[in-house]
């Protein structure tokens, strides 16, 4: 591919057919969901054919919507492409909720130009919920702009841990943790929370690129502060082989709220660090 192939941005024409894949996948989502059993991948995490069926169809779909920007899927080539631009997609980011019953997963597209994020789809079939990001342009929900104004509203103490960084709680127990803690089951939606004003914060100890690609997006152009905690997803090199890579993260509805937070994230990687020692 020719690196300077790409275009700047989406047209809307090009959104609009990214949608129609959207509404695609979904409802066969949706049609699958409490009927399909599960199975499990190499690194343990689960996966179903209904997982296998939407990547395809979304990599097959974006190559026609684009075709000279490459993909990089979570079911899919996990290597940055070579095109400027590219996308980063989660098919079914939350498959252990959807094989389980659990109403909450999402579907993750975003288009990543010069290592970082242009325009940013996530799609909650369950909840018939669908966010779009453009940088620079701001965050429509259902097709409703979002404000930062409009989050900081809403008065929530909620904080989303993921299931790997809830050790942290065990590491200081003499120590009131600054919120109340949720635990959804899904990386993106668990970001993306802080930017609706659902929770203030977000702590995210292992998300890979396809996790965070459009919450990354959502949450900057909200006004959300993030905190990498190790290593920064801007920096990206092509070729690279992202399979194992994690990109640790810190999110919050303000500088403030981010402050109270930063000592669990330390925590957070210090934990972390000390368990990957002991493996060695």
């Amino acid at each position: 591919m020719n690196c300077n192939s790409s275009q700047t941005s989406l047209t809307q024409d090009q959104i609009n057919a990214v949608h129609k894949l959207l509404d695609l996948v979904g409802e066969r989502q949706l049609n699958d969901f409490g009927n399909i059993t599960s199975d499990l991948k190499d690194d343990g995490t689960l996966i179903t054919s209904c997982d296998r069926w939407s990547d395809k169809t979304i990599v097959e779909g974006l190559s026609k919507i684009s075709s000279e920007e490459g993909v990089l899927s979570e079911e899919g080539c996990k290597k940055v492409p070579k095109s400027s631009a590219y996308w980063v997609v989660d098919p079914l980011d939350g498959t252990t909720n959807f094989s389980a019953g659990i109403p909450y997963w999402a579907i993750s597209m975003a288009r990543l130009e010069n290592g970082k994020p242009e325009t940013a789809f996530l799609d909650v079939p369950a909840l018939k919920k669908r966010i779009l990001a453009i940088r620079g342009k701001g965050v429509w929900l259902n097709g409703k702009q979002l404000t930062s104004e409009s989050r900081l509203t809403t008065n929530s103490a909620c904080v989303s841990l993921c299931s790997r960084s809830i050790r942290i709680l065990q590491t200081r127990p003499d120590k009131p943790f600054p919120g109340k803690i949720r635990l959804l089951g899904v990386s993106s939606l668990n970001m993306i929370g802080v930017a609706i004003g659902q929770t203030i914060g977000a702590l995210e100890a292992t998300p890979k690129i396809w996790d965070i690609a459009s919450a990354w997006l959502i949450l900057t152009e909200l006004n959300c502060s993030i905190k990498w905690l190790d290593l920064d997803p801007s920096n990206l090199s092509i070729g690279q082989d992202l399979t194992s890579t994690s990109f640790p993260l810190l999110t919050a509805s303000s500088k403030e709220e981010l402050e109270k937070l930063l000592p669990w994230g330390e925590l957070l990687i210090h934990s972390w660090d000390n368990i990957q020692d002991k493996v060695k």
